[in-house]
């Protein structure tokens, strides 16, 4: 049974009895499609349009050189509709037909340009899991044969396990466990531990998943960072708890007492160093459920900065496994900032730690 999701809700939408058809082989017409009868040319036409239509409409408006020569379309006909402007290239034998865009337009085309075998993999994966923000022009795309296209960042793999491959609404593409593997490499350790955050807390991976996939990858670049990552996070390492082990750091290494929970210039802080204009947030496991709360944090520090506020942001792992430089981190931004000015008190006050 091979499982597909759906994109708006990461969860799968429907389970196929057999493995889905090859990306970019044939297909074979069915009866919603028959092979174009002999008959009058404005009839023919017609056949030939619905032929089309019916393609693009499962492949977000793509459909392939190949698929229509196989369903029946001659090749004079697929010429004069890309002369006429109706089919648009976007690779070499594969075409836009119709009006209508699809976000996942650009990862079906390099699928279907790589040919049989093909997955989008790696980050542009990551990103329609909305795991990981990725905006590059070019799509990543695993597969074992194909060569190099414009547009296309081949990742070329031996092969890829039927349980490490998924659909994400047609699309075919690595599963979550694969994707975050396969970024395991090309990533930053935070941005790693993000994304693991994320398909976790969104149900798309579970640690057990994972260490299956790494054992049975022991030495695919990027699974020593991957096990890393799940080794040092905790289950159930709430954002509290993280803010409770932070300020034992800093009374263990005798700095000034923060405010917690502390109103500055409107907005609510994890912790606070009034008088050197200092800010700490903590970001604990699962810290961000979706990339809109990701832009609100990184607005809201750019305002804060602007306004004189130093903000520092600490992950879990920091808290965990490198205490020293932490603290190392944070004293000499309060030492920098000593003789700022004190910062006038807005909102409802501060929460003082026992």
């Amino acid at each position: 049974m091979v499982a597909e999701y759906s994109a708006h809700s990461g969860q799968p939408a429907q389970a196929h009895p057999e493995p889905p058809a090859a990306v970019g082989a044939p297909l074979m017409p069915t009866a919603a499609a028959p092979r174009v009868p002999r008959t009058e040319p404005h009839a023919l036409r017609a056949h030939h349009i619905r032929i089309v239509t019916e393609l693009a409409a499962r492949q977000h408006g793509l459909v392939t050189r190949a698929q229509l020569l196989e369903c029946g379309v001659p090749p004079d006909a697929v010429y004069g509709d890309v002369r006429s402007g109706r089919l648009r290239p976007v690779h070499r034998g594969i075409y836009v037909y119709g009006p209508l865009t699809s976000p996942l337009m650009v990862p079906m085309a390099a699928v279907l340009a790589c040919g049989e075998g093909s997955f989008v993999s790696h980050r542009t994966a990551a990103d329609l899991w909305e795991i990981f923000r990725y905006r590059d022009p070019q799509a990543d795309v695993s597969t074992r044969r194909a060569r190099g296209r414009p547009g296309i960042r081949i990742h070329r793999v031996r092969t890829l396990e039927p349980d490490e491959v998924t659909r994400l609404d047609g699309v075919p593409i690595t599963t979550p466990a694969r994707t975050l593997l396969d970024i395991a490499s090309c990533v930053s350790t935070r941005d790693l531990e993000q994304a693991y955050a994320l398909a976790e807390r969104r149900q798309l991976v579970t640690r057990a998943e994972i260490l299956a996939l790494l054992d049975r990858h022991r030495r695919r670049p990027g699974a020593r960072a991957l096990r890393e990552v799940l080794q040092d996070a905790p289950p159930g390492f709430t954002q509290s708890e993280a803010e409770e082990r932070f300020l034992a750091l800093i009374r263990a290494a005798e700095l000034p007492v923060p405010e917690l929970n502390a109103y500055v210039r409107g907005y609510r802080v994890d912790f606070l160093w009034r008088a050197e204009k200092v800010v700490v947030e903590v970001d604990g496991f699962a810290f961000h459920s979706s990339e809109r709360e990701f832009e609100i944090d990184r607005d809201r520090d750019s305002v804060l900065a602007a306004r004189g506020v130093q903000v520092i942001r600490v992950t879990w792992r920091q808290i965990l496994r490198h205490r020293e430089a932490l603290i190392a981190r944070v004293a000499a931004a309060l030492a920098r900032r000593e003789a700022a000015g004190r910062l006038p008190t807005v909102g409802g006050g501060a929460r003082r730690p026992r």
